[in-house]
């Protein structure tokens, strides 16, 4: 009976930590298209504090760029003029490739060959990988 009861409550807390794991996993991958850069800095810094916020200056277009410490993983949020954001950029190690893929089937419908597609709110985004020699580009955009 013991037993029985030990394996059970021992079952419980697998499950309870596989869920917890991959929530945070999953939460990695937040779609920020439509958040003004005020709340993006925000999120990142509540949500994503391993990534470290780069202030740069860019005459051309506006854009919020993070990156982890080992430089792993870069993320751009590319801005419209009203500081809304209107498609993010994620450059990665090609190492983080699979993980991404793992990722994104989890959370989103595959629609082709390295391409997904979130719906939320209403609307519909699409998700891409592209590969290069060395680091792989997610492009995340909202329909047109």
């Amino acid at each position: 009976m013991l037993l029985k009861f030990h394996s059970r409550y021992c079952m419980k807390i697998i499950t309870l930590s596989t869920t917890l794991m991959l929530t945070c996993i999953y939460a990695d991958s937040q779609n920020l298209i439509g958040y003004k850069a005020k709340d993006i800095l925000r999120y990142m810094k509540e949500n994503r504090n391993e990534m470290n916020y780069n202030n740069v200056v860019n005459s051309k277009f506006s854009y919020l760029k993070y990156s982890d410490n080992p430089e792993n993983q870069t993320v751009l949020f590319f801005l419209n003029p009203d500081s809304v954001c209107r498609s993010e950029r994620i450059i990665c190690d090609v190492n983080m490739r699979a993980t991404k893929v793992k990722e994104f089937n989890a959370q989103y419908v595959k629609s082709g060959e390295n391409k997904w597609i979130d719906k939320h709110g209403g609307k519909v985004y699409f998700i891409e990988i592209m590969d290069g020699k060395w680091s792989c580009v997610i492009a995340i955009e909202s329909e047109k």
